[in-house]
């Protein structure tokens, strides 16, 4: 097939994507996987090759991905069932005092999504939402908007959250680029989106805190020392950044026993050999694997043994944590089926030659493929990783660095929380608990998501220039 013919086919077959989750209602997971059939079919792959591509890409990407969400799943539902959650953002609000407690709760929205998803975190924290209402006497949007900006940019932008995770996966983005990238971008985001446009939006519509119960087990309250829950959250980022950066050194070139020794000043190589060996360990245990199996099971203790849960209610925690984690895993592995079948069709060969022709940086189109796929189906974590499998190519093609990779895992971040809307689950989640009508959602909810993702595509931008 020629490369207009290939064009086309993408272009249908995406059409057929979109036709299938909003009009016909099926879901993202089996419509990713007709559509990929679709696409062998038309480009004439042989119907043996078919089924291998689809089980090479399921296969490829949930070797990773399965194991972050899943452990990352339990994790976060242990924070949640002990209560940690909520005693934290009370503590941090308290600190901060009623006058500054915006600012508080992006802080808390930011570091909460880091473990756990975005409804899982609001509906923790909403409480705290409603007690800051009744007791100023403020819309509860003035409260909400920047706790939801926190937990926004964190769940698009920083892993171990599914879809940076899958993306960056997908890109071979390493994760502490995008840890440190999705950092430096949404910071800003979470201030311009969160206590900046709550401020404003919280006195143009008001809202009264509405009555909800939030379900918790039968030993939350316990209280635990901030630090224990503090660690369990930023231990996993600590051990994976510090990975990062000693992989840096040991790739420079420069990493040797006769370096090694020489930098510390050791006579006895035996000491250079027994810390580059320690440095193997820590690169090791700060694999995103061993770095949440490890914040887990000191979660699992701290904040459950010592918080008086017992096995078989740890056990349940994590049967519980797995259920919806579950559906994502699958979304996320049928989104890598798309993707090895553009690439072993052809098609995405195809598409990535004649991309590099056009005067347009992968950064502008990363973002701008996964702003129409958002809009028109909905679901931050399909438009994330179906714009990533159509990127993909072209990045590999063009041989671009790890740094420019991590870029654009923060660009389609940036692109796939565009506009949330009717068609996103997320929208009426928010709604809902808010006591919100359709119009106030969109006034406040989809223009603060829009918010994130203009400033975030500009920030990464900005942030190319210098560090490319």
């Amino acid at each position: 097939m020629d490369v207009t013919s290939l064009l086309l086919t993408t272009i249908s077959a995406i059409i057929i994507l979109l036709l299938l989750v909003l009009i016909f209602r099926v879901h993202a997971f089996v419509s990713l996987l007709l559509v990929s059939i679709y696409v062998g079919l038309i480009t004439g792959m042989p119907l043996s090759q078919i089924y291998e591509s689809v089980e090479k890409g399921m296969g490829g990407i949930l070797g990773f991905v399965a194991v972050i969400v899943g452990v990352g799943s339990i994790f976060g539902q242990i924070l949640e069932s002990s209560g940690g959650a909520e005693q934290m953002a009370k503590r941090i609000v308290s600190t901060f005092g009623i006058e500054k407690s915006e600012w508080a709760l992006s802080i808390i929205g930011f570091m909460i999504a880091i473990p756990i998803f975005l409804d899982v975190g609001f509906i923790i924290l909403v409480p705290i939402i409603y007690s800051l209402s009744r007791s100023t006497g403020k819309s509860t949007l003035l409260f909400a908007i920047p706790l939801l900006a926190g937990l926004a940019v964190t769940h698009s932008f920083i892993p171990p959250t599914p879809g940076p995770v899958a993306v960056a996966n997908i890109l071979n983005a390493p994760l502490g680029y995008v840890i440190l990238f999705g950092a430096i971008v949404g910071i800003p985001c979470t201030i311009i989106a969160g206590p900046l446009f709550g401020r404003y939006i919280g006195k143009k519509i008001y809202l009264a805190p509405p009555k909800i119960e939030v379900s918790k087990t039968q030993n939350y309250g316990k209280q635990f020392s901030l630090f224990i829950i503090l660690f369990s959250i930023l231990l996993p980022l600590i051990l994976i950044v510090l990975r990062t950066l000693l992989e840096l050194l040991q790739n420079s070139g420069y990493y040797s026993p006769e370096w090694v020794a020489g930098f510390f000043g050791f006579e006895n190589m035996r000491y250079a050999l027994a810390i580059m060996k320690v440095v193997d360990v820590i690169v090791f245990l700060g694999h995103p694997f061993s770095a949440l199996i490890i914040a887990t099971f000191y979660a699992a203790y701290f904040l459950g043994i010592r918080g008086g849960f017992n096995k078989a209610q740890l056990l349940d925690m994590a049967n519980k944590a797995l259920g919806p984690a579950g559906i994502i895993i699958l979304v996320t592995g049928a989104g890598g089926v798309f993707k090895q079948v553009l690439v072993d069709s052809g098609v995405g060969k195809s598409l990535a030659e004649l991309m590099t022709t056009m005067p347009v940086s992968p950064l502008v189109l990363a973002y701008l493929l996964a702003v129409i796929i958002r809009i028109t189906q909905g679901s931050a974590t399909v438009a994330m990783i179906t714009s990533a499998g159509m990127i993909a190519p072209i990045l590999e093609i063009a041989g671009t660095s790890d740094v420019y990779n991590a870029l654009v895992v923060i660009s389609i971040a940036s692109g796939a929380t565009i506009l949330s809307h009717v068609n996103d689950s997320g929208f009426w989640l928010i709604g809902k608990y808010l006591g919100m009508t359709e119009k106030q959602t969109l006034r406040s909810w989809t223009v603060m998501e829009t918010i994130i993702s203009i400033s975030g595509f500009i920030l990464t931008l900005l942030l190319s220039i210098l560090v490319i």
